[in-house]
Parts: structure tokens; sequence; C-alpha cells
């Protein structure tokens, strides 16, 4: 405790040394030559009248313009110069001089002026002298060289990344790592507890920490700890987070750096920084060394490189490759690395013996999702009657970044409104906010627009509403959010397979505004375009990558190792192309059919939920309920259900 106490040793600034040079050749050059004595100043006139009255003992002028005027014993004596009396180093009055000093414009004419009192019979001397600062020519002619070293100290400090890190600062240590250590006592406070969800992927860093706490349970059956693992997932899932975690359960020093940290202009410097990692981790074994994007380093060699053979982030990489499998088994260091794109690493580094073990983090489920929320809405004001099982439940698809981001989104809002608390009206608002964007509702929209859009979003609604495996609807409305004109939400389910019938569902509910459009208006806008995309990337999917069209057979072009991204070739023939197409078109286009005669068998229930639309600008699914009814085949699962009951 006595440490922790102590205060922190001010680290020592180069600048100070360059500002007590500056100071002390500025002094130099002006106090070298002693001229800065306290004389008294006098101007030429009053000087003319000391010189005629034989007051005057000697007089220098130096550099052609200053005059220092030296006074006789007598003189001294008399009350007009009582102010020119000053003070030697001893406490003594200084009778030698010199005593005034004066400028002079015209040295010619005051040179005159002197001789023609001189000639007048008035004894005095007189001299001229020329001062020279010889610290300050030399300071002036090495100020181009020393111009030069400053400029290119700078540019190193700025091409060695600023200031941050173990050696970025310093223009010697550039090859120093950069990683940032956290100490086990003091700066790694993250546990499991702080990392809800995620159960699957803590159950298998758990038997990390287990290692580095008791190494030679394992050890002593022959067993070798292993080298690295690596935390694959989507961004937002809590790589980073859970590997913090690993290392404060563990209570072992913790290097973390990102795999851009290694990168460098110059050559060899990201191989050099790797040496170092490995080096000071070893020293303080056990420990863990965590590089976040590693694929900025790891991507597989010899592809897109347009540089050559000797490039160096691949010179990186064989050094990364040669440290992590060079350790010994009972160095207790362990590499952790984070990345969203393992399909793009290199096979040397996904290989066992260095990254042993591959850990899906995976999107949260429902009841994770719950875990996440409890966390993020603790510090938060909010009311009593907040269901968290309905927020968890409101945000299917949501990361724990994306679920943290609403917790806050929401805070914002309720402050926004004046309330005293965060209730359940403001975390909708903020999942809108996230989702569809910021409300625009004095964006100017004329009145025929505005129909065709109601119409649009009741198509929507209407056709989903009609097919048994859409997504259910959670709301329609018509104020344009983002970059859009209107939307319409709906809760799909969390299915870990989804079948033909599935999709083809939602492809026809994706096409049902514009086949309103279409029915009501005998026209077309291009307010689809984003429901074109999508079912058009639906459809490529069903027969390209998934397999589920008769025509194109049981076959996937789908390379999910990545390498595909570097062939020059299609990975089918042009007959086989033609048939892709044509079998696209045909699936868009038999939904689109289908959507228009469901629109055309409703086509006065859809007139009335989209003059409702227009009134009230916001739809619920309670109102949807009221105008169309309960939908079909939930009557049919109620009744199967009875029957299984009775049963």
């Amino acid at each position: 405790m006595a440490k922790e106490n102590q205060p922190k040793k001010q680290k020592f600034n180069t600048y100070w040394v360059y500002g007590i040079v500056i100071i002390l050749l500025l002094g130099l050059s002006m106090f070298g030559d002693g001229s800065s004595q306290s004389l008294k100043k006098t101007n030429i006139s009053e000087f003319e009248r000391f010189l005629n009255e034989g007051d005057v003992k000697s007089i220098v002028v130096y550099n052609k313009n200053l005059v220092k005027v030296s006074l006789t014993e007598s003189a001294l004596e008399k009350s007009i110069h009582s102010g020119a009396k000053t003070k030697n180093i001893l406490g003594q009055d200084n009778i030698k001089g010199p005593h005034y000093q004066f400028e002079v414009g015209n040295l010619e004419l005051f040179q005159r002026k002197l001789e023609k009192a001189e000639s007048n019979g008035i004894v005095f001397k007189y001299d001229f002298t020329t001062i020279e600062n010889k610290w300050l020519d030399v300071l002036l002619s090495f100020l181009p060289i020393i111009v030069i070293i400053g400029i290119w100290i700078f540019l190193m400090r700025r091409m060695s990344g600023g200031g941050g890190g173990a050696g970025g600062s310093q223009i010697f240590n550039i090859g120093k790592s950069k990683a940032k250590l956290f100490d086990e006592k003091a700066d790694i406070k993250t546990t499991f507890k702080d990392v809800a969800g995620l159960e699957g992927a803590k159950e298998e860093v758990q038997e990390i920490v287990d290692f580095l706490k008791n190494p030679t349970k394992y050890t002593k059956l022959g067993g070798k700890i292993p080298k690295g693992a690596l935390l694959v997932g989507q961004p937002g899932t809590g790589k980073t987070l859970l590997a913090k975690a690993v290392a404060g359960e563990a209570k072992v020093p913790f290097f973390s750096l990102s795999g851009s940290d290694f990168v460098e202009m110059f050559v060899g410097v990201g191989a050099s920084r790797v040496r170092d990692l490995f080096k000071q981790a070893k020293e303080k074994s056990p420990a863990i060394i965590f590089i976040d994007e590693i694929d900025a380093i790891g991507r597989a060699r010899g592809k897109s490189n347009m540089t050559g053979s000797n490039d160096e982030r691949e010179n990186t990489l064989n050094q990364l490759l040669t440290e992590m499998d060079g350790f010994g088994t009972n160095t207790n260091v362990i590499v952790l690395a984070a990345t969203n794109r393992a399909d793009v690493l290199d096979k040397a580094l996904m290989r066992a013996g260095r990254f042993d073990r591959q850990i899906y983090v995976d999107l949260p489920d429902v009841r994770e999702r719950k875990q996440i929320f409890s966390v993020h809405i603790a510090p938060l004001k909010t009311t009593k009657t907040l269901d968290i099982d309905f927020l968890s439940k409101q945000t299917p698809g949501f990361s724990g970044a994306d679920i943290a981001n609403v917790c806050n989104e929401a805070a914002l809002i309720a402050a926004r409104k004046n309330k005293k608390s965060v209730g359940k009206q403001d975390f909708l608002d903020a999942v809108d906010r996230i989702v569809g964007g910021l409300e625009k509702k004095n964006k100017i929209i004329t009145p025929a627009e505005k129909k065709t859009i109601a119409f649009h979003e009741a198509g929507h609604a209407m056709v989903s509403w009609l097919l048994q495996h859409a997504a259910p609807l959670v709301k329609v409305t018509i104020v344009p959010r983002g970059q859009s004109l209107g939307a319409a939400w709906y809760l799909p389910e969390e299915r870990m397979i989804v079948r033909t019938e599935q999709m083809l569902d939602e492809m026809c509910a994706t096409l049902g505004g514009r086949a309103a459009e279409k029915m009501v208006f005998d026209k077309i806008s291009t307010g689809a375009l984003s429901d074109l995309e999508k079912v058009t990337r639906q459809a490529k999917a069903m027969v390209t990558i998934y397999g589920l069209n008769d025509e194109i057979g049981n076959l996937t072009y789908y390379d999910s190792s990545g390498q595909s991204d570097y062939s020059f070739s299609k990975p089918y023939s042009e007959d086989t192309a033609q048939k892709i197409d044509k079998e696209i078109s045909i699936l868009i286009e038999g939904q689109y059919e289908r959507a228009c005669k469901l629109v055309a068998d409703n086509i006065e229930k859809l007139t009335i939920l989209a003059e409702r639309l227009l009134e009230k600008e916001v739809l619920f699914k309670d109102d949807l309920l009221n105008i169309l009814g309960k939908r079909p085949f939930d009557q049919e699962q109620n009744e199967d259900e009875k029957k299984t009951i009775t049963e």
C-alpha cells in the first residue's frame, strides 16, 4: 500500500534541455560584452556642454553609434553630476567610469565636433571600437545545421507514431514494442462477471485462465500449455472485453496492442517490435499478449502483393510465426488475438501449435441480450416498471455494442424530453433511432408523394400480415427517417436454419410495397430501390449459395475461405451464368405476381389501412389487428395447439 500512495515520478522531458540551451545562448549574446551596466543616459547637447566645461575625461564610441563618457574626478564633485555616480562590486564610487551614455546619429558630424573641441584646447581622450559577440556569431554560423537537425527529428517523431507506446516517442526506440502493459495489481479490473452473455466463449477461455493460475496441474501429466487462442466474431460482440477479462481473472500482466501498431514505413521495424514484445512478455511471464485486429499483419502471404516478395508486412508476419512457434513449454506466455476476418488469415498462423484454439464469439441470443441489458441499464435511472425481457425480445440481431448504444441513446432521449427517469418508450425510440435513423418531420413532401408512400408502406404491412412465414409486424410509419421516406418495423424470429418457403414469404412481403403502387395507381416509382436490392440479394443467395433452386441443383459457388477474391475467373461457365440470371429473375417475378394477387384480393382493406396511415402517420400491431383481423394461420396454429392439449 505504501508504494501505491507514493506520487508518480515525473518523466524527463527533452524539451527542457532545448529550452535551457536557448536561454544560455541568449544570455551570452545579451550580457557577454558587459554593455548592460546601469549608466545614466544623456543627449548630445548636454554632452557638448560637459565637454566645453572641461568635465569630460575620455570618450569611447562603440560600434559607430553608442557613446560612453567618463568624467574627471573634479567633475564628479559637482552637484549636476550627482546622478552619474555609480558603485562598483566592492561598493566604492566608480571614479574611472564610464558615467554617461548616449547614441549618435551622424558619426562623421560627431567626430568633427570632437576635433573642434580638441583644437580649442580642451583636453580629453576619445577612441572608436567595435564589440564582437563571438557566441552569437558561432550560433548564427551553426543555425542552418541546427534547423535541419530539428526538422529531421520532428519528422522522425511523426513517422515513428507520435508520442504513444513504449518506444514511439524517441527515434532511437522506433524498433521497440508499442504494447500497453496493464498491471494486474492496479490496471486490470475486468472479470467474467463484467462480461454479460458469451457463456460458450467464457467457458472455453476459462480453461486458459486455469492454465495460467495452475500450470503444474497440466504439465505434470505431460500436457502442454496452449500457445494461442483466436477470438473470431462479428464487430461489437465483445472480443476485446473478453480478452481483458481473461487477464483480470488470471491476475497476470496483460500486453495489449493492435495489429496496426507493428506496421511502419521503415524496413524491419515491424519484426523488431515483435521481437521486443515477446521479450518483454517472457520477462514478466506468466503473461498474456493480446493482439487486436490481427488481420492487419496476419493476412495470407503472397496475396495482392504489388511491391515484390520483400514486403514489410510479410516480414512482420514471418517474425510473429517464428516467435509463437519458438515458445518453450514452460514460458507461461499465451497469445490471444481477435479478428472478424478469419477467412483472410495466413494458414501458417492458424495451424495448431500457434493458435491452438479458435473461439467463436457469436451474436447474443435473447437470454444473453437480457444479461447485457442488465449490465448497461444498471447505471441508468430507469422506471420501476421497465421490462428487460421485452427489450431483449425487441432487439434481435443486436450485438453487445449495439445494446450499449441503445441504453445510452435512451438516456439521451429521456433527458431531451426533461424526464426524471428512462422509460420503455425511450428505449423503443432509441431502437428506432439506431435502426432507421433520425426522424425528419420537416422534410418537404407533396400530398401526392405522401399518398404514394402511405400505400407503399401499407402494402408491406398487409402482405406480411397475410403470409405465414413473414416476420411479424411491429409498426409501420410514413414519417421520413434517415434516408427512407417511410418504414415498416418487423420482429424476425431467431432461426438457426431458414427454409425455402420462409425465404419466399420474406421476398413476397418485401415486394408488397411495389405491388400496392402498381395495383392502386397503375404506376411504379423509385421508392422501392432498397426493396429490390434486398430481394435480389436473397434470390441470388438462394440460387448460387444455398442450393435452393431446382434448375441449378445442389451446387454452391460460395467460398468460405475467402480465396475466391483473388481468382481471375468465375467458378461457373457462361451458360450457367445465364441460367443463374434467369432463375433469379423467375424467383423475383413469381413473388411479385404473388404479392400483386394478395393486394388485389384485399384492395379495400389496403385502402382503409393507407387512409388510416395518412391520418395517424404511425400504426402499430393492434391497429392492423382491428383493420385486417387475426392472421389466418395464427388461428390454425391455435386450433392445432388446442387439439394437442385435448388429446
